[in-house]
Parts: C-alpha cells; sequence; structure tokens
C-alpha cells in the first residue's frame, strides 16, 4: 500500500479519481474554519483580535468557536495569547504567517479546481446542451 506525501494530498496528485486535481486544504476547507481563517486574515500582519469580538463577528457560539479555533491552532494557523486586563483575562487571536499562506494556497487551489475544464459549470452546461440537441 503506498503512502501519499503531503505533497500529494496538497495537489492531489496521488492515486485516485481526483488525480491531477488541486486538493482544498481540509483544516481551511470546513465551512466554519473558513469563515474564521477569512475573518482573521481581515487583521493586518500582526494585528489581533479578542474572542468574543471574532465569535460577534462569525456568529458562532463560544463552544464552536473554540473547537474550531484549537483545530486551526493545532494545524499552526492560529495563534492564541491569553493575558490580561485590568485583572480580566482576555484571549487574543491572530492569524500566523503560516496561516495566511495556506488560506492564499486554499484560494489558488479553489481557483483553480473551478478552471478544470467540465468541472465549473460551463463544461456541465455544454455537456447537457450537447445532449439536448442530440434528443428526438
Amino acid at each position: 500500500m503506498s503512502q501519499e506525501t503531503g505533497a500529494d494530498r496538497r495537489t492531489g496528485t496521488g492515486p485516485g479519481p481526483d488525480a491531477g486535481l488541486p486538493a482544498l486544504d481540509p483544516v481551511i476547507h470546513a465551512q466554519p474554519r473558513l469563515r474564521l481563517t477569512v475573518a482573521l486574515a481581515a487583521l493586518a500582519e500582526g494585528d489581533k483580535v479578542t474572542f468574543p469580538r471574532l465569535q460577534e463577528l462569525t456568529g458562532m457560539t463560544a463552544g464552536n468557536l473554540t473547537t474550531h479555533l484549537r483545530k486551526l491552532e493545532d494545524a499552526g494557523y492560529v495563534e492564541v495569547t491569553k493575558a490580561f486586563r485590568r485583572r480580566t483575562p482576555v484571549t487574543y487571536l491572530a492569524l500566523t504567517r503560516g496561516g495566511r499562506r495556506a488560506l492564499e494556497d486554499y484560494t489558488a487551489a479553489l481557483r483553480d479546481l473551478l478552471a478544470v475544464p467540465g468541472l465549473n459549470g460551463h463544461g456541465a452546461s455544454d455537456r447537457n446542451a450537447a445532449s439536448e440537441r442530440e434528443a428526438p
């Protein structure tokens, strides 16, 4: 049994029906994590946001936000800093350089995937139009 390398997973060059298609980063691809990554990417590099503010921006519950932030943190995409403001604990969140790069790679892979003939909707429309013309 052959093992895929990290590059194989990212580029979709490994064996299987999707070989050659760009792969989407599964850590970012989940809709809540994509929303978090995009929200954090809107900050200038080096800026951070508090947990309650990010929760407000994304509309996520505290538990859901914590779960998805932990996955992003484990992947090295998000930096979590705990501090005190006037004796009150505050959690600050920021997208790491690796997280920014992962989002750039993700969006590039998505663009590439959308550009594949037959997968971007145009190919399907063309096939449907052709089959309609052939119908008696």
